[in-house]
């Protein structure tokens, strides 16, 4: 996905609605800069206003998407089909490195409670001190375990072992439900039925 090829497209199908980057921010609630980024080739719409984005601007989101007009059916299908699949990888590397970041969060906030927790009970045992320490070291575990489940809970996806149905849990499922690595013992929203479901890309 040529991001500076599409940046370009929205750039000129602006120009020709005669609207500025500030009329297109005030559109979607965005600053002129997120449009500048976008024209410039440094970032993509969120996906969340894409459609409207294509509506506004005049254009379907394949055309969006690959940063010029459609004219044939067959180079409108097999560009929807690679632009498809461009996401999909995307959308992967993603939760790939949310994964990644997710382990990084949780080790750190462990270790780091647990260097605290020892130095306090090594220089300042049963004092204040000691206590507001201890205090601390939890506050930092929990924050760090809180956002490694929030990050789990949003990356990718759960499946069930009897449907094959994938779905994003609420964060309350996840944190509720016993767990083995990446598998959670959850009940499926489609079937029902509760089983190990294991974390998808």
């Amino acid at each position: 996905m040529d991001q500076r090829k599409i940046g370009q497209f929205i750039q000129a199908r602006r120009k020709e609605k005669g609207l500025t980057q500030n009329d297109l921010a005030s559109l979607f609630n965005i600053t002129d800069r997120a449009v500048s980024k976008w024209e410039r080739g440094l970032s993509l719409p969120d996906a969340s206003i894409m459609i409207r984005l294509s509506e506004v601007l005049g254009v379907s989101v394949n055309e969006l998407l690959s940063g010029e007009r459609m004219e044939k059916e067959t180079d409108y299908r097999k560009s929807a089909e690679e632009n498809l699949l461009k996401l999909k990888r995307k959308e992967e590397e993603a939760n790939k490195y949310l994964l990644k970041l997710e382990i990084v969060i949780g080790s750190l906030s462990t270790i780091s409670a647990l260097a605290i927790i020892f130095t306090a009970a090594f220089l300042a045992p049963g004092t204040m001190l000691m206590f507001f320490l201890v205090l601390l070291a939890l506050l930092i575990f929990a924050a760090g375990v809180y956002s490694a489940l929030k990050i789990e809970s949003d990356a990718g996806y759960y499946e069930c072992r009897y449907c094959h149905h994938r779905y994003v849990p609420d964060f309350s499922s996840v944190l509720m439900a016993p767990h083995m690595g990446r598998s959670r013992l959850m009940k499926c929203p489609s079937c029902g039925k509760k089983s190990w479901q294991k974390k998808v890309l």
